[in-house]
């Protein structure tokens, strides 16, 4: 079979797959009880699933074939996983991708008939056998009940026929012996048991390799075939119905997720970090990116964990309800009010305007002639004089980074609460500091504030000193710039064009609020006719304009 109808077959096995999860959501998150009964196991699977579709290239406009795109929807679903579950289904698809990866049968010449209806089954087991490998893998302490145990009995339920039989015959074998170990999980599993309910991972797993059975038995699923029902034949009788079901209180009180760029030789520190403030530890990757996942009662620690680590980004933070009876603690003045200060360190005069305008207890990054950045020592000695117990560290990037790191474990070591929030740019750092409410408990706080800066998109424009090869093409002398997050996304002869381009980029996802801060190299007028061009372009969009005093970067630019 050619590479493009084996590309057809992954293309039609993961609409069905997203589908069939997209279905069946509710019914999913009802039965989540397990490691935590926070009710969205279903709606993590279908988000990392969407990313995983949507990270394949339009049908005819890539290089095809099954390796082609499973790699991409593995990398998509690494990139967009979501909760515990997400991160484990990135992992299998991944194992899947190594083993239809180039060179395979998929990809030879007329071999691609593995992934046809009348081609061979040796391909799909040895790629679940894969997948569970590095599902397990990912998986700080597995537990058996779980998503986990499907995937090995679909692996082997896949294994059981000869591997000249067709495709669709281990497909649906793997699908039946998945379903067969649903329906134990509760004998596994105890909390299972008490709620009456079957395993929630396993069960979309389920509804996946349904989808991929009516994939390549039918070449396109019914909706029923898409659907799937994961609970009609697999939630067991227990002591009661789920709904009346009284979970454990989960042991810690926040889920801290994250994309980390960071070498693999980091990961096995990153782990044990992460292992020793909590639970439910989960990272998968390859290569130099990695989705990290834990729940932990530190929010902080487990952020600076990632920035020791590399560089981490889409950091988001969940709390989990709080167990009943629980009163917040404060400390602070008898009224309850919390002594909690946010430190920035500014880069500039101008941004350290704008960060103590924004409430921030600021110090300079570096002085005059290239003074290095102050100690973690001076640090805390700053923290300490302003009396506070609780301290949110933002962290930038360069020198700046790591004194802000040193400076957060002097500080915990010294005996004060404290937060280490990764912001790589001076607008994340303003979009923390906007939402930051020192009435609130500190956790929530910090919650509220890594999410800000989360969803913040920055770009930058600037102008080129030098001849430089670029990700946007070769820049000579004199060029203005756009980065995006980062990374050169255009070049332009002029300012204006270089800010209008990036902020089309900026705002192709939407957004409500431009932050623009000029630096003393932006012309007169520029920020104004930028302020016009979004208001004439985004008309719901808000614009606010700030004076900052970055030398080598006429505008910097944040949309929230």
């Amino acid at each position: 079979m050619p590479a493009d109808a084996a590309d057809a077959v992954v293309r039609q096995w993961c609409a069905a797959g997203v589908a069939g999860l997209d279905a069946a959501r509710a019914e999913i998150d009802a039965l989540n009880v397990y490691p935590v009964p926070d009710g969205d196991t279903g709606t993590n699977l279908v988000l990392t699933m969407r990313a995983a579709a949507a990270a394949l290239t339009p049908a005819g406009t890539g290089p095809g074939g099954a390796a082609t795109e499973l790699a991409a929807m593995a990398a998509g679903a690494l990139v967009g996983a979501r909760g515990n579950s997400g991160v484990i289904l990135s992992s299998l698809l991944r194992g899947l991708a190594e083993v239809f990866g180039p060179g395979c049968a998929a990809e030879s010449p007329g071999g691609g008939a593995a992934l046809s209806p009348g081609g061979g089954a040796a391909l799909l087991a040895a790629g679940l056998a894969r997948a569970v490998e590095l599902g397990y893998a990912a998986v700080a302490v597995p537990v058996e009940g779980t998503m986990l145990t499907v995937a090995r009995a679909a692996a082997a339920g896949a294994a059981d026929p000869a591997g000249t039989e067709p495709l669709a015959v281990a497909a649906r074998a793997a699908a039946v012996a998945a379903r067969a170990a649903l329906r134990h999980t509760p004998e596994q599993l105890p909390v299972l048991a008490r709620a009456g309910v079957v395993d929630a991972g396993g069960a979309g797993l389920c509804v996946l390799l349904d989808a991929l059975a009516a994939v390549t038995a039918h070449g396109a699923p019914s909706a029923r075939d898409g659907a799937g029902h994961p609970t009609e034949r697999a939630v067991v009788a227990g002591p009661g119905p789920a709904a009346s079901f009284v979970a454990d209180r989960p042991p810690y009180a926040y889920e801290v997720q994250y994309l980390l760029d960071a070498e693999p030789a980091a990961v096995p520190a990153l782990r044990a970090a992460l292992a020793g403030l909590g639970d439910s530890l989960v990272i998968s990757g390859t290569g130099h990116l990695w989705s990290v996942h834990v729940h932990v009662d530190d929010v902080g620690a487990a952020i600076e964990a990632g920035l020791t680590a590399g560089r981490p980004r889409q950091v988001s933070v969940a709390r989990f309800a709080d167990p009943p009876g629980t009163c917040p603690q404060h400390l602070g003045d008898p009224a309850g009010r919390v002594a909690r200060t946010v430190l920035v360190l500014a880069p500039d005069a101008g941004l350290e305007q704008l960060f103590t305008a924004a409430g921030a207890l600021v110090v300079p990054a570096g002085g005059p002639l290239g003074r290095p950045p102050p100690s973690a020592g001076e640090l805390v000695a700053v923290i300490r004089a302003s009396g506070a117990a609780e301290v949110v560290v933002l962290a930038g990037d360069g020198p700046a980074r790591a004194a802000a790191a040193a400076t957060a474990a002097s500080a915990r070591a010294a005996g004060l609460t404290v937060a280490l929030l990764p912001t790589r740019s001076p607008m994340q750092g303003l979009a923390a500091l906007a939402v930051h409410d020192p009435q609130r408990r500190f956790e929530e706080d910090v919650v509220a504030m890594t999410a800000a800066a989360g969803a913040t998109r920055v770009g930058a424009v600037t102008v080129a000193t030098e001849a430089a090869q670029t990700s946007a093409g070769v820049c000579a002398a004199g060029d203005v710039l756009a980065l995006l997050d980062g990374d050169v996304v255009l070049l332009a002869a002029d300012l204006r064009t270089a800010a209008c381009g990036l902020l089309e980029r900026l705002l192709l996802g939407g957004g409500e609020l431009v932050t623009m801060v000029a630096g003393p190299g932006a012309p007169v007028g520029l920020t104004g006719e930028l302020a016009a061009y979004v208001a004439s372009r985004w008309p719901g969009v808000e614009t606010t304009v700030h004076a900052g005093g970055q030398p080598d970067c006429p505008l910097l630019l944040g949309v929230e």
